[in-house]
């Protein structure tokens, strides 16, 4: 049996995606555990790009694929997502997608509390989509669950309880004036309750089940470790944790029955909105890397921040999580460059931090420490990638052997494969996942 977890090791967009779909041929259930619509995973297979906001990415694979009830549903999205994938071959019934029934909904007002927040001085750089809204209303046990979208009458008692304080709040506070009626609003989820309720399940139990049963299960977390609510840059983080240990609680599993953690790391680094990132990369450096790489947002397409690789959060996230190994990701975007240097401690108030260090006080005076290695300009990653199979890690170039040496050495990690490419055929494995 294997039962592994998949996550950001830095803030998000690593390629989780990418890796979960590759590994997820060796497992029967992958499952999304945390966030919302807010984390896009982009999967290239078949001659085909799927971008995926909620559905965990086992999907494209046709693997059993569940929706925890630590995630949050944004049911129009879920409908586009089912219809888009339709329209793209990749028919995606009951049998292959399941929505635990506890998932909590993202509500029309979800939305609108967002937009306003992030129209004051106080911004933080959300996606927008409600996210940290609708966990805050779970968390007041205000919340409306996917048992209650598809039941009428449940859905009816929880607007009746819901909307009239989040208009009022909405209006008196935000002027907000143009919240859809609490008629129409029934009527809307009323219909996308009907049409998704097909899919409802306990998610837990199933999970269970199959671990019991023998079966490898796979949770894809979403996100990364430094935009986790409790230990991330706080508060420019998001609204759920990514860390390992979410993955028991938020899917309704023994924390005993998970075995493996395993994180997808980024040869570079990259962050979106606000928040401090003492690596990023300015002027035109850090454009011609972004460009390169396409770092822009799967969700919203706005470009990401770009900086050099910070292994200090790596270790830091090791701490947290207990990695087994790691992923690295977009190797190749990163060989047009003379000189890689890679931040490996921090110094602030005269002493020296081996660690990312999040407290404010420190952070805010805080100087990355870097060593720099040479580049691997030049590199024939076509070549690499067909001798990839047969040469293993042998097939990349010497001094970018050398850099994810550094990395393995540094992280104190060790790396399971290097992706060169877009595609799942890009990936070249370097030691294969234990059980």
């Amino acid at each position: 049996m294997k039962s592994t977890v998949i996550i950001g090791a830095q803030w998000g967009d690593e390629g989780k995606g990418k890796i979960v779909d590759y590994l997820c041929k060796e497992y029967d259930v992958v499952v999304r555990y945390q966030g919302g619509n807010n984390a896009g995973h982009t999967v290239h297979a078949g001659g085909q790009v799927f971008k995926l906001q909620l559905m965990p990415s086992g999907v494209i694979r046709k693997k059993r694929s569940l929706i925890a009830s630590g995630v949050v549903v944004d049911p129009k999205v879920l409908k586009k997502e089912l219809d888009t994938l339709e329209k793209m071959g990749l028919s995606i019934g009951p049998s292959l997608l399941g929505v635990d029934f506890r998932a909590h909904v993202i509500m029309p007002w979800h939305l609108y509390w967002d937009a306003a927040r992030e129209s004051g001085s106080h911004k933080i750089g959300t996606t927008g989509r409600g996210i940290g809204p609708v966990y805050e209303s779970k968390a007041a046990r205000w919340g409306i669950r996917m048992e209650d979208l598809v039941n009428p009458v449940q859905l009816e008692a929880a607007l009746d309880k819901s909307y009239p304080v989040h208009a009022k709040t909405l209006k008196e506070i935000f002027n907000v004036q143009q919240l859809p009626s609490k008629e129409k609003t029934f009527q809307e989820y009323a219909e996308l309750g009907r049409q998704l309720e097909p899919y409802l399940c306990d998610a837990s139990q199933e999970v269970d089940g199959a671990l019991d049963a023998g079966k490898n299960v796979l949770f894809e977390g979403a996100q990364g470790v430094m935009l986790d609510n409790n230990f991330g840059t706080y508060p420019y983080v998001t609204s759920s944790q990514p860390v390992a240990g979410n993955a028991s609680a938020s899917t309704g599993v023994s924390p005993k029955k998970i075995k493996r953690v395993e994180t997808v790391v980024k040869a570079y680094t990259t962050r979106v909105g606000a928040g401090p990132f003492p690596t990023e990369i300015q002027g035109n450096a850090g454009e011609t890397l972004r460009d390169k790489g396409k770092e822009f947002g799967t969700v919203t397409g706005r470009p990401r921040r770009v900086g050099w690789l910070d292994l200090t959060i790596i270790r830091l996230g090791n701490r947290l999580n207990g990695y087994d190994g790691m992923h690295v990701t977009k190797l190749d975007i990163l060989s047009d460059l003379d000189e890689l240097p890679v931040c490996t401690a921090y110094q602030s108030g005269g002493k020296t931090y081996d660690y990312f260090p999040t407290r404010h006080s420190v952070l805010e005076k805080a100087k990355p420490v870097y060593e720099t290695l040479s580049g691997f300009k030049d590199a024939d990653w076509n070549a690499v990638c067909r001798e990839g199979k047969s040469k293993g890690f042998d097939a990349l170039p010497l001094q970018a052997k050398k850099y994810v040496a550094f990395m393995e050495k540094h992280a104190g990690v060790p790396v399971l494969s290097v992706s060169v490419g877009p595609n799942r055929e890009d990936i070249i494995v370097r030691r294969e996942s234990e059980p």
